[in-house]
């Protein structure tokens, strides 16, 4: 039976690590696999940033990856793969080219340099060594949520955003599970209220078991944007431990993005730089399609949960004028698990 962690690590083979900076208001999350690992993702953001995903696509010759990274920082945070890279380097894995391995690290990053946080870092940003410090950090196991790594200096247009995970276990016993940095443009609550869009997923009251309000009303699903003078972006990665070919992993980045759609309201803005990645540790087969169709199903629902999650950990930032973490606000309200 799936352990009861809910979070990415409960895929074997998995380790996550972050490295956080409270006062720069930002940080790196690393994602790392045990051995190379079936890999694809997919861009649906207007506005994204990465690094190494162009390889992602499934008609592209490498096939695996050694690691994923989740930065916050926009552009000066795709140093963060260097110093994954770096440390993987350091224990001899990597992509064999003759006599030379090559780490492949696939990035994504988000906006986070309007928070509040202090980015005065010199000439040389601080990325490089967050992301080396979050690959030693990587770890099987459980891991923190909310203002941590990635989603440290995440925002959303209601309430602080954050690092989310879930996790979940199809009929056949395969795995699957979510993580994502939560950093929209647009919203993962309905209305000014607390009610998640990802209610009717939530599992176990893992993000207060709250429900949807008795009504929504038109007001509630009116656009509401945390600003047009910045980006934003979500970013997260999806993995399973079924056998998958790149091709099918990439449909699986695909249904994802479906559970992102379902959790924030708008997503895949212009401003958005919305990605998702998708591995697999091949550890288990699977029987026949309709047991990819189930992972295909329960990958929009990690997802939605996931984003959930990520904001219902969040808190505020130590910083001057930093956004409201829902915590804050309606700690006190508690529902009932499902």
């Amino acid at each position: 039976m799936l352990r009861v962690l809910n979070l990415l690590t409960d895929i074997d083979g998995v380790s996550v690590g972050h490295a956080t900076d409270l006062r720069l208001g930002s940080g790196v999350t690393a994602i790392v696999f045990d051995k190379p690992a079936a890999a694809s993702g997919v861009v649906l953001g207007g506005a994204p940033g990465g690094r190494d995903t162009a390889l992602l696509d499934p008609a592209m010759t490498v096939g695996e990856v050694d690691a994923f990274v989740l930065s916050g920082g926009s552009a000066f945070g795709l140093d963060a793969a260097g110093g994954v890279q770096a440390g993987l380097r350091e224990a001899g894995r990597g992509f064999p080219v003759g006599n030379v391995r090559v780490p492949i690290v696939p990035q994504a990053i988000l906006m986070d340099l309007l928070n509040g946080g202090d980015k005065d870092w010199g000439t040389h940003s601080p990325y490089r060594e967050m992301g080396y410090d979050a690959f030693r950090a990587a770890a099987p196991g459980a891991f923190a949520l909310g203002t941590v790594g990635a989603g440290t200096g995440a925002t959303t247009a209601s309430f602080k955003g954050g690092l989310g995970s879930a996790s979940a276990e199809t009929g056949a016993g395969l795995r699957i599970a979510a993580i994502v940095a939560v950093n929209a443009l647009g919203s993962a609550t309905v209305g000014d209220g607390p009610h998640f869009w990802a209610a009717p997923f939530e599992q176990n009251a893992e993000f207060g078991g709250l429900s949807h309000p008795p009504v929504i009303e038109q007001g509630d699903v009116a656009m509401r944007l945390k600003g047009m003078n910045t980006t934003a972006t979500t970013i997260g990665a999806i993995v399973t431990d079924a056998v998958i070919s790149k091709a099918e992993a990439h449909r699986l980045a695909i249904m994802a993005h479906d559970g992102l759609a379902r959790a924030l309201l708008p997503a895949h803005l212009p401003l958005d730089g919305d990605t998702v990645f998708a591995a697999s540790t091949g550890a288990r087969p699977y029987r026949g399609l309709g047991d990819f169709l189930e992972l295909c199903h329960l990958a929009t629902l990690v997802m939605a949960r996931a984003i959930a999650r990520g904001v219902y950990e969040a808190t505020a930032l130590p910083v001057t004028g930093a956004q409201e973490a829902w915590s804050s606000r309606y700690r006190n309200l508690k529902g009932s698990p499902k």
